[in-house]
């Protein structure tokens, strides 16, 4: 593990600090569990069913869950449930590329196409998973106001519906836990005997599903869906969530985790965002005094982050200040080293100028020699004229023609140019030609 991760997991478990309640709606029952998470400390603080609510007056069963609340302490806490499977539509979409704050809108934009309901009323709610996908569920606006008035009725607060892939994912990021690794499937039973089955890996962030099938059936179904290896050994839900410090006996995670996993996203969702389909208007928030160590925390963690912060600040000037001084210490050689280059280019460029006025006079005499054995009698010349880069000469010659092509052969000169004017015994001519580079 990086250190980025592994500081990441220890701010995580610093800020794991809260208590939930986790309701499941069974075919007849509601399973109720309520938990207390601390930083490396996680606390089932009490279990119960509470039987055949469907068929019972709400207050008569409200009662129950409320007396149980008051044995843990937590009478002033709101509830997150859990939706029926048959409830809910679950999708989870890829949404590469899209900023965490578009994603919401990217969702609305494709929203019709994700369920079954045609005209109905909807209520939706998504949470984010790994490799820019998300989790998105939905349920009719009908079967959502049931459930409200039934618990509204009963007198138990209620801040979010959710449903169990949400809140499985989300139980597994809390105090720590992580959603690394290259995949794993679990599962579970649920009440009616069906197998609950769980599973993350990296081409498919997460899955999710109820079997009425043998174990083997449903893992292999599972491994296929999620891309892993045929022999991947199944685990259980109870593997993979955060494992309680303290858990009474009534709690059997082996046989019925959800609400465990809806109480543990409840308790801290600000580090474990599940899916919450509760309209606005309905959801109850927990007492402000739950979130005062929480708040008491958090005014810590910002102060030690600052003196962290100012440290770096000030450490930062004093390195500073120091290389500021070293290169002062250094200024003075630099300059002389700049003042010393400068000296050695204009002594090399004398140097230079001197070596070619030295060439220059060797350079010259070639020419001149060059021309004598070029301009030969009976041909004869009265001036001759050599600057650096051309030469001039006037004389006479029996024929002048032949002195351009002689003169243009030669090594020494090139692009000749030639002016001839008859005479009693010959031509005159006037010759400019150009001295090769080098000659």
């Amino acid at each position: 593990m990086s250190t980025a991760s592994s500081l990441n997991l220890d701010f995580r478990k610093l800020l794991a600090f809260g208590t939930g309640v986790g309701i499941e709606i069974g075919a007849t029952d509601l399973e109720v569990a309520v938990t207390r998470v601390r930083p490396n400390r996680i606390a089932v603080l009490g279990r119960a069913t509470i039987a055949n609510f469907a068929a019972r007056p709400a207050a008569e069963w409200g009662r129950e869950y409320t007396e149980l609340l008051k044995a843990c302490g937590v009478e002033r806490l709101s509830a997150t449930v859990l939706l029926p499977r048959r409830e809910v539509i679950v999708r989870e979409l890829a949404l590469p590329g899209v900023a965490a704050k578009d994603m919401e809108g990217a969702i609305r934009f494709q929203m019709d196409t994700l369920h079954p309901y045609g005209e109905d009323d909807i209520e939706w709610g998504w949470s984010p998973l790994a490799y820019g996908h998300v989790l998105v569920g939905i349920a009719r606006r009908t079967a959502i106001e049931r459930y409200v008035a039934l618990f509204v009725e009963a007198g138990i607060a209620v801040r979010s519906f959710t449903f169990s892939a949400a809140a499985v994912h989300a139980a597994i990021g809390l105090n720590g836990a992580g959603h690394g690794g290259d995949g794993f499937v679990a599962l579970s039973r649920t009440g009616a005997g069906a197998v609950e089955v769980y599973g993350e890996s990296r081409s498919k962030p997460l899955f999710s599903a109820e079997f009425q099938l043998p174990q083997a059936r449903a893992t292999a179904l599972a491994l296929s869906e999620l891309r892993l290896a045929p022999d991947t050994a199944p685990r259980t839900l109870e593997e993979i969530l955060p494992k309680p410090t303290v858990n009474p006996v009534a709690n059997d995670l082996s046989r019925n985790a959800l609400p465990y996993a809806a109480a543990l996203a409840g308790a801290c969702p600000h580090l474990a965002p599940a899916a919450n389909v509760l309209p606005a208007e309905y959801r109850r928030f927990n007492s402000r005094a739950v979130f005062v160590p929480t708040a008491i925390l958090a005014g810590l963690l910002l102060a030690v982050a600052g003196s962290i912060a100012g440290y770096a600040s000030w450490s930062e000037k004093q390195y500073l200040k120091q290389l500021d001084g070293e290169i002062a210490k250094l200024e003075p050689l630099h300059r002389r080293a700049d003042a010393v280059d400068k000296e050695i280019d204009r002594d090399r460029a004398r140097a230079l100028l001197l070596d070619q006025f030295r060439k220059q006079t060797r350079m010259d005499l070639d020419a001149l020699n060059e021309l004598t054995h070029l301009v030969e009698p009976p041909a004869w010349t009265n001036a001759i004229d050599l600057a650096r880069d051309t030469a001039r000469m006037s004389g006479e010659a029996p024929q002048a023609a032949p002195l351009l092509k002689i003169l243009d052969s030669s090594p020494f000169f090139e692009k000749t140019e030639i002016q001839m004017s008859p005479r009693a015994n010959g031509e005159a001519f006037q010759i400019r030609t150009n001295r090769r580079k080098g000659k």
